[in-house]
């Protein structure tokens, strides 16, 4: 199977092309393939099929920052690689370029762009990724040779070469020859040496109407930051309740970054030994299943999932069934939290050289709270609005664009525990004006024109009696029906969106961050680095309650 790329095309929030980029073969222009991937409809895939032009190509795509990056391909290719190599480009764009990626920052910054692209692949193979490698190899303008171009000077010395030649040039700088570390550029130097580690847990939780979890799984990124001289080798440690069985049953699939050695990991499990990228690196992946054992799903509650907060849904309610309440209930538990070390990052220079460096471990004891708490409630189209929206804590309020119920906490109510309450009332397609004969503004009996067979004749010999009817039952009727009819408007599912920091729902932590003196280089003697961790666990509309 190849892994050949044969173009790149990325296009704006108007569907304008800003950029055309040709590998290999000679694939459809920019103005073809966009109408191509626009028939198809939202949401669109990422592997779209074209069968339609000569020869058959396979169209990739990948949405970021309202820009829209496609790649093509007429041979049986790897599909992940082409995607994976999309998120690349948008890693070392957002790296040389600035985040976040905008439209004229990439056409402003073309002369960079094209380096990157042709450095990244060449002739359809994909060469380099490493940010710290392009640095080596890409010639990035300062505000020096900005300004002389735009006067019409040339912005590079021409005479750079000229005492000692190339030779001589090639010998002073041994980037030429590529750096030893593909991820880390050569001759590293700060002033502050700082070491950061954060610890990014994504929620993903589907719970039934009963409250019992479906499904409970947690995708957690290890994220390191780096700001050290010299090539440091370090060794990071991992731990989880249980000790080492525990820790191998929380982390699931894990994926590491190059540097990463995969042998030390194998080995004693929990321990990730590396010589780190200089910058910012995504240094681990992994997922943990946070769903209980049996025993514990028979006797399910909230404690055994370790959530800190939960939503339930009541639909049908009131006289007419057009009201529903949605019920958060606020745990703020937090079982194996643990302390965020070294929250307050020193200010740039602050530190020196880093020789004298508070001991790991001895951050800030702040109890984790919750924050940023959403709850999303889809209404279904036929509903025309959502009124008299009563909320016990924070605000709420209806998107008719959208469809959608959104319920604000802020910090401070979400910080006490309990249970907050919000009741909502609907309109459906036809005004609730309802009288006699009506049902939620439809006509029912004989005034809507249906012939009645036990309606009297014109003519009748001896008049009968009339009985009178019972008021009480034709309401409740008619209450009935309106329930009825307003079932299925009700809502379906409601999903929780919520932050809180110094807490991980696995409860995977740090325990130390040691550099190893020996194999590392030009360090310095005396040097202590100032190291920092933090933990974060966020639900992005990731805890959804089925009603």
């Amino acid at each position: 199977m190849s892994t050949a790329i044969e173009a790149i095309y990325i296009f704006n929030q108007n569907n304008h092309c800003i950029l055309e980029h040709v590998y290999r073969s000679r694939p459809p222009p920019a103005h073809a393939i966009l109408p191509l991937y626009q028939r198809h409809t939202k949401p669109r895939p990422s592997v779209i099929h074209l069968p339609d032009i000569n020869p058959p190509t396979v169209l990739f795509s990948l949405l970021h920052a309202n820009l829209l990056f496609l790649s093509t391909a007429s041979t049986d290719v790897e599909p992940l690689f082409i995607l994976e190599f999309l998120h690349r480009i948008i890693d070392v764009f957002e790296e040389f370029i600035g985040a976040p990626l905008l439209a004229n920052k990439i056409e402003s910054s073309y002369d960079v762009v094209a380096q990157l692209l042709g450095e990244m692949c060449d002739a359809g193979s994909v060469c380099n990724t490493e940010p710290n490698a392009l640095r080596d190899d890409v010639d990035i303008p300062g505000w020096m040779d900005k300004l002389l171009v735009g006067v019409g000077l040339p912005g590079n010395p021409t005479g750079s070469l000229s005492t000692g030649g190339l030779k001589q040039h090639l010998q002073l700088n041994p980037s030429t020859t590529g750096p030893a570390i593909p991820w880390r550029r050569a001759n590293v130097r700060h002033t502050s040496n700082e070491l950061y580690v954060d610890i990014l847990e994504t929620l993903n939780v589907t719970l039934a109407p009963s409250g019992r979890p479906l499904a409970a799984i947690a995708n957690g990124s290890i994220a390191f930051t780096s700001r050290i001289s010299g090539v440091p080798d370090l060794l990071l440690t991992l731990s989880a309740s249980g000790g080492k069985i525990g820790l191998e049953k929380a982390i699931e699939l894990p994926v590491f970054h190059p540097c990463v050695r995969l042998a030390r990991w194998k080995e004693r499990p929990g321990e990730l030994s590396f010589i780190p990228p200089d910058g910012k690196c995504v240094l681990a992946g992994y997922e943990v299943n946070l769903m209980p054992s049996i025993h514990d799903l028979k006797s399910w509650s909230n404690a055994n999932l370790q959530l800190p907060a939960s939503v339930e849904v009541l639909k049908s309610l009131g006289q007419n069934g057009a009201d529903f309440e949605i019920r958060l209930a606020i745990h703020n538990t937090f079982p194996g939290s643990v302390p965020t070390l070294q929250t307050q990052r020193p200010a740039f220079g602050s530190r020196g050289s880093g020789a004298s460096t508070p001991v790991f471990g001895g951050g800030s004891n702040a109890a984790p709270t919750l924050q940023d708490v959403v709850v999303t409630v889809p209404i279904p189209n036929a509903v025309r609005s959502v009124i008299d929206l009563r909320a016990s804590r924070g605000e709420a309020y209806f998107t008719t664009s959208e469809s959608v119920v959104e319920w604000r906490l802020p910090t401070k109510a979400a910080a006490s525990p309990g249970t907050a309450t919000l009741r909502c009332t609907m309109v459906g397609p036809v005004a609730d004006d309802d009288t006699d004969g009506m049902v939620n503004g439809f006509h029912s009996g004989p005034t809507s024109g249906d012939y009645d067979e036990q309606q009297d004749a014109y003519q009748s010999s001896a008049p009968q009696p009339i009985k009178a009817p019972d008021s009480r039952d034709k309401q409740d009727s008619q209450d009935q029906k309106k329930v009825q009819l307003n079932a299925p408007l009700m809502p379906s599912s409601a999903s929780l969106s919520f932050s809180v920091k110094g807490w991980l729902a696995s409860g995977i932590k740090v325990d130390g961050l040691v550099i190893d003196t020996r194999k590392s280089k030009g360090l310095g003697e005396g040097v202590k680095p100032y190291k920092g961790v933090k933990y974060l666990t966020v639900s992005r509309k990731g805890i959804e309650t089925r009603c």
